[in-house]
């Protein structure tokens, strides 16, 4: 089995367990692969949330399912701790794990396009003024919203930014895309959960310019009359899973 590692920058601790892991991987029969251009069979996060997020881009584009050791902070979308290292590999060459798929979100920009697993946000770049949004949900008009920013993530993504904004936490086997305004100067600043298969349209009301972001991969600033079409990603990301473990228990968990 390959293996394609993506570890956490600048840590020293995430650099040494990321050799290890390497030793660990050739002792057991595995390789890993060092070149993008080699399709690998397995992709292993070394490091926090963030860079679990930046494995799952590589796990897209390959179509290959992908764990993570946390050496982070909270460690919600890692499986495995680094005293776990021995265990996971001869578990994961031996093919005994299972794959949970989460769902994930697509966000349009006249043509550019990018998939993430958390979240879409859509924020101001003007700190000192709000912005103005025109939701449209499968082309009906929905609200405008006067805030800060309005985050549509997924299930996985609803313990991020969405949980510090008073977003509900959603257990990801669910398929849903949840709207939480950010600091919304309005009567209604409740969550909207709607089907995963709506269509969602945001166009920038009045001048004051906006910043779009997937999984924090910047998409650029939008000006008024700009839009973002945000949708279900084509496909999911495959998370890789040792033991079953309720969304309650991991939310105490942590």
């Amino acid at each position: 089995m390959k293996f394609a590692l993506e570890v956490r920058h600048g840590p020293e601790n995430a650099r040494a367990f990321a050799e290890k892991l390497r030793v660990a991987i050739a002792s057991a029969g595995g390789k890993v692969v060092e070149d993008d251009g080699e399709r690998p069979d397995f992709i292993l996060a070394v490091g926090g949330d963030g860079t679990v997020l930046a494995a799952a881009q590589r796990a897209l584009a390959h179509d290959v399912p992908l764990l993570g050791f946390n050496l982070g902070t909270m460690g919600f979308l890692a499986e495995a701790e680094p005293d776990d290292l021995d265990q996971v590999i001869t578990r994961l060459l031996g093919g005994d794990y299972e794959v949970s798929e989460r769902m994930t979100v697509k966000a349009t920009v006249e043509g550019a396009s990018a998939t993430g697993v958390n979240d879409v946000v859509v924020e101001k770049v003007d700190s000192q003024r709000l912005i103005h949004l025109d939701v449209a949900v499968d082309d009906e008009h929905f609200l405008t919203y006067r805030a800060d920013g309005l985050i549509v993530a997924t299930p996985t993504g609803s313990t991020a930014y969405s949980f510090s904004a008073r977003g509900p936490l959603v257990d990801p086997v669910l398929s849903a895309l949840i709207l939480t305004p950010v600091a919304a100067h309005s009567l209604f600043d409740r969550t909207l959960v709607i089907a995963a298969s709506s269509r969602l349209s945001i166009v920038v009301g009045k001048d004051r310019p906006v910043k779009v972001t997937v999984d924090k991969i910047d998409m650029g600033h939008l000006g008024a009359g700009r839009t973002v079409e945000i949708e279900q990603g084509a496909r999911p990301v495959r998370f890789a899973r040792f033991r079953p473990r309720s969304f309650p228990r991991l939310i105490t968990d942590k």
